[in-house]
């Protein structure tokens, strides 16, 4: 039989003949800020020390080339949970329509998602899987946690508040309550989400003698050289050997439990390093570019397989439900990765929009050799007021602006007028410094990224065109406002109508 016809085979059981009982467990391990700094994502640094997240890759399907739907957690995770474009959803602006000190944001701000649409961990409930989510919600939209999760919902969880984090403990990774252990049945089939820190752990969960010191790992050239930056740049190295170790942890109980032959793992995260400017929140690759791994007792799913083709984080969505059995609705963004139809994507589009206080603007495309950027915003420099102002690359940053004493491109890119347009040839230039767009050697391409963005906000209507309104705006005012780093920032105007 070929693979597509087994495909196929195995599709249409799930779906007609099997039943809940017969359909495979499926675990989402979904880490925070985690960049494929590891060894089966061919990293020099960290080759040899990621050996679980390699063991998984070989084991099953690697995928090398993921980009997620936007550089920071809740829009992206928003758009995961529901397999739209955060975009689409009017999700996309970080933290937004949600409750703040406690309160519950007035129904005229909650963001509702269409009468048709229901979150992924709902449609797997509704087809007989027990539901758990061992970690961290942080999605925009307005919604009960219950119709979501079996177990999970613990005193701290009020219904309605949909800024719920998630239980802390199992960031200590005791798998004891709330997963796979607390449903009554043990022949129901199960499906899971367990955070793991990722990128925020920083080296908290590095195998003792494992640490990186942070002469050991080279600076990329749009960053100045100096002891912050060092460190910083290799904490995230250092993270990614301690998921290597909360991975180990998860499987390791799983198979403990009796649960690891059943269960279809995938490890994969929200988006880039959070340790360094330029990744978390921004549209290069840095920030959009996240592992994804599958593994598990499915024909699909053959040990050692790389696949090399652009897959859009919201894939993850789709794939997931098609092995759970589900008819994929027809609003989703995202594609069935083994589906016996299944085509390639020629380009993946990736979107950030007001992060915290930072009201921001900007779309990428990424085809296979280029990453298009467009920026809606370009008078506003990088280095604009931001949650992070305190971290020491960026007291860093601004201390050698002042002396004058960064490179040309570091003055220009950090502190200067964005250009309105960024095109990269990424196989020539991986560090993405090298601006092609006023190059007329690389027109036709510009021309080409252009023209598939704009068909892109027409056809989906991106809701980032339209301006935050001044209620959303004065709700994230009154969260900030008496905060030192955001009260004694220029931040931007918009915000200016809520001063005395």
């Amino acid at each position: 039989m070929t693979l597509r016809l087994a495909l196929l085979f195995c599709g249409l059981f799930l779906t007609t003949t099997a039943s809940a009982a017969e359909r495979p467990n499926i675990l989402w391990i979904f880490s925070e800020d985690l960049s494929p700094f590891m060894g089966c994502y061919d990293d020099p640094i960290n080759a040899g020390h990621t050996p679980s997240i390699d063991a998984l890759a070989s084991d099953g399907v690697l995928f090398k080339r993921v980009f997620v739907p936007a550089p920071v957690c809740s829009a992206c995770r928003s758009a995961i949970i529901t397999g739209v474009m955060q975009t689409t959803t009017g999700t996309h602006q970080h933290r937004s329509g949600r409750y703040t000190n406690g309160e519950i944001v007035p129904e005229r701000l909650k963001i509702h998602l269409p009468n048709n649409m229901k979150p992924i961990p709902e449609l797997i409930r509704e087809a007989g899987y027990f539901t758990f989510n061992s970690g961290k919600d942080d999605y925009n939209f307005d919604y009960d946690r219950r119709e979501l999760y079996t177990v999970g919902n613990r005193p701290d969880y009020r219904a309605g508040m949909n800024g719920w984090q998630g239980n802390t403990a199992h960031h200590n990774m005791s798998i004891t309550e709330d997963t796979w252990n607390a449903r009554p049945d043990k022949n129901q089939p199960w499906f899971g989400q367990i955070e793991i820190k990722g990128g925020k752990a920083n080296a908290k969960y590095v195998r003792a003698g494992d640490k990186l010191a942070d002469t050991d790992v080279p600076l990329p050239p749009y960053f100045p050289d100096t002891p912050g930056h060092r460190a910083s740049w290799t904490m995230h190295y250092n993270a990614a050997r301690g998921a290597d170790a909360r991975v180990e942890a998860i499987l390791t109980q799983l198979k403990e439990d009796g649960e690891f032959e059943n269960t279809i793992v995938f490890f994969f995260s929200d988006h880039g390093s959070n340790h360094s400017l330029r990744h978390k929140q921004f549209c290069y690759e840095g920030g959009v570019h996240v592992p994804l791994v599958i593994q598990g007792n499915h024909p699909a799913l053959q040990a050692g397989t790389v696949r090399n083709e652009l897959v859009s984080g919201l894939d993850i969505s789709a794939t997931t439900l098609a092995m759970a059995g589900v008819t994929l609705p027809d609003y989703l963004d995202g594609r069935d990765l083994f589906a016996s139809d299944y085509s390639p994507r020629e380009h993946v589009i990736s979107a950030r929009d007001r992060c915290d206080y930072t009201i921001d603007r900007i779309r990428t495309v990424r085809t296979d050799q280029f990453r298009y950027i467009r920026n809606f915003y370009p008078e506003r420099p990088m280095m604009q007021p931001q949650y992070r102002d305190k971290k020491i690359e960026v007291r860093d940053i601004k201390r050698l602006h002042d002396a004058g004493e960064l490179t040309e491109y570091q003055e220009q890119h950090w502190f200067g007028v964005r250009p309105n347009e960024e095109l990269y040839d990424l196989a020539a230039d991986p560090h993405q410094i090298n601006n092609l767009a006023n190059d007329p050697m690389y027109q036709a391409e510009l021309t080409r990224h252009r023209s598939i963005l704009d068909s892109w906000i027409e056809e989906t209507n991106d809701q980032g065109q339209y301006p935050e309104s001044a209620e959303q705006l004065r709700a994230t005012f009154e969260l900030w406002k008496d905060k030192p780093i955001f009260r004694d920032a220029k931040v931007n105007p918009e915000y200016d109508q809520f001063r005395d």
